[in-house]
C-alpha cells in the first residue's frame, strides 16, 4: 500500500445492525464495502446534478397553455397589489409607497393585456 493512499473508515449506519447487515451482504456477494458505498455517493451525485428538462413547446397548444399559466400568475400577483393599494392606512395615502403600489398594479395590468392579446390571437 503507498504511503500517500490514507485508509478511512465511513460509519455505515448508527444501528449495528444495519451495519453488520450490510457488511455481510458485501461479504457475500464478494464486493467490497468501498465499492459499493462509492457507487452510492457517485450515484447520489449524479442524481443531483441532473439538470432539469426544459418544458417542451413544441406544440401551439402546449405554448398557449404556458402562457395562460404566467397570466394567471400575473393575475394574482395584481389582486395582491391591489389589495395593498386599498389597504394603504391613511397616513401612507399619497406616499411613495402608494404610488408604487399603484404603479405595480398599473404595470401588471398592461403586462396581461399584452399577453392576453398573444393568448387569444389566432
Amino acid at each position: 500500500m503507498c504511503a500517500a493512499i490514507k485508509r478511512t473508515q465511513v460509519k455505515v449506519s448508527v444501528d449495528p445492525e444495519i451495519a453488520s447487515a450490510f457488511k455481510t451482504a458485501c461479504i457475500g456477494s464478494g464486493t467490497s464495502m468501498a465499492v459499493v458505498l462509492t457507487q452510492c455517493m457517485e450515484d447520489y451525485a449524479a442524481h443531483r446534478k441532473k439538470p432539469k428538462a426544459a418544458p417542451d413547446y413544441s406544440t401551439r397548444r402546449r405554448r398557449r397553455a404556458a402562457i395562460k399559466g404566467v397570466i394567471d400568475n400575473l393575475e394574482q400577483m395584481k389582486a395582491w397589489e391591489e389589495q395593498v393599494y386599498e389597504n394603504m392606512p391613511e397616513n401612507l395615502q399619497g406616499s411613495a409607497a402608494h404610488d408604487a403600489a399603484a404603479e405595480a398594479v398599473s404595470s401588471l395590468e398592461e403586462a396581461i393585456e399584452a399577453l392576453a392579446a398573444f393568448w387569444m390571437a389566432p
